[in-house]
Order: C-alpha cells, then sequence, then structure tokens
C-alpha cells in the first residue's frame, strides 16, 4: 500500500518538475519578448500622450495672457485655439496603433498646433510689455520644457515600436508570432507629415 501511495506522488513530482523545466527553456528562448515589448509600445505612447495633454493644458492661459496684450492678433489668436481644439479631438488608443491612418491624422493635428504655437511666438516679438510680462515668461519656459519631453517621448515611442515590430519579422520571434500571437500585428511608427518633421519639434522664443 505504501508504494501504491508513493508511485502517483512521485509521478506528479516529476511531471511538475519537467513543467518547470520546460517553462524555463521557453522563457529563454524568447517565448514572452512579444507580449513583454508590446506592452513598452504602450507605455511608451501613454508618455507621448501625456506630453502633448501637457502642452494642450497650457495653451487657454497663453492665450489670455497674450490677448491681454495683444488683442489685435486676433487671426493667431484663432489660429491656435482652433489647431488645440483638433489636436486634441484626435485620440489614438492602444487599440489604434496599427492604424497608419489614425496615427497620420494625430501626428498632423499635433504639428499644426506646434506651428500654430510658433507664430504665437513670433507676435510676443512685437509686445515688449508682453515679452516681460512674469505669466507669460513662466508659460514660455513651460511650453519650452513640454516641447523637449514631447521629443523624448516620441524618441522613446520610436525605439520601443522599432524593437517590437523587429521581434515579430526575425527569428525566433517571428516562429512564436505564428504559433502564439499571429493576432498581434506590426504597430505604426511616427512618419514625416510635415517638412522637416523626423526633427524634434521647436517653438521659437
Amino acid at each position: 500500500m505504501t508504494n501504491l501511495r508513493k508511485g502517483p506522488r512521485r509521478g506528479a513530482f516529476w511531471q511538475l518538475t519537467s513543467l518547470l523545466a520546460l517553462a524555463f527553456l521557453l522563457s529563454g528562448c524568447g517565448i514572452n519578448n512579444i507580449p513583454t515589448y508590446d506592452e513598452q509600445v504602450k507605455a511608451a505612447w501613454s508618455q507621448v500622450e501625456n506630453q502633448y495633454q501637457r502642452r494642450a493644458d497650457l495653451v487657454p492661459n497663453l492665450v489670455e495672457t497674450v490677448k491681454g496684450y495683444a488683442a489685435q492678433e486676433q487671426e493667431t489668436l484663432t489660429a491656435v485655439i482652433e489647431a488645440r481644439s483638433k489636436a486634441t479631438s484626435i485620440q489614438v488608443d492602444e487599440s489604434m496603433l496599427s492604424n497608419p491612418r489614425k496615427m497620420q491624422q494625430f501626428e498632423q493635428a499635433q504639428s499644426q498646433l506646434t506651428s500654430a504655437l510658433s507664430r504665437l511666438m513670433a507676435v510676443s516679438e512685437r509686445y515688449p510689455e508682453l515679452k516681460s510680462n512674469q505669466n507669460f515668461l513662466a508659460l514660455q519656459s513651460q511650453l519650452e520644457g513640454t516641447e523637449n519631453r514631447i521629443a523624448v517621448a516620441r524618441r522613446d515611442f520610436i525605439q520601443a515600436v522599432e524593437k517590437y515590430n523587429t521581434e515579430i519579422r526575425t527569428f525566433p520571434g517571428r516562429i512564436w508570432h505564428s504559433l502564439l500571437y499571429s493576432d498581434m500585428e506590426l504597430r505604426e511608427n511616427f512618419t514625416a507629415t510635415t517638412e522637416d518633421a523626423d526633427q524634434a519639434p521647436q517653438v521659437e522664443f
């Protein structure tokens, strides 16, 4: 009776040991790379959106400050407001990162806001009192810092997408993709939609 009891337990032990050994070997073969890199892409995209939202949040106060000293620049002020509205209306969630049309729309809207803000900063050069206003200077500094953060976040996203897409298209990731992750598509990356769009967005101060 004793041997009968030990037999099934010993068999279960070896089965568990074999499964653990197999899991260890598979983890070393990159079986988890694709979902891991996919999560990194999503996290990087969240940072891109976070920094663009930070910029959008600065725009209303900036417009109001400029309006107080340069109300006659209505065309430029309106262009900034409209560009902000369009930029914030286009949302790209995680499920749309493989949609090139949606990504292009998003990037074009953000580029238009960058351009409108550049024109607004150029207008400020004509108003010395505005340029010396402490609130304007603070907003100007925050906007400049945000543009730098956007550039960094975009760079990190581009690198994360490149790593993920490369894994899917090369050995052994290509095998794991065909066997286990065939529903996970290649991710769309940033593409140039305006002249010099491959460079970091710049707002002239």
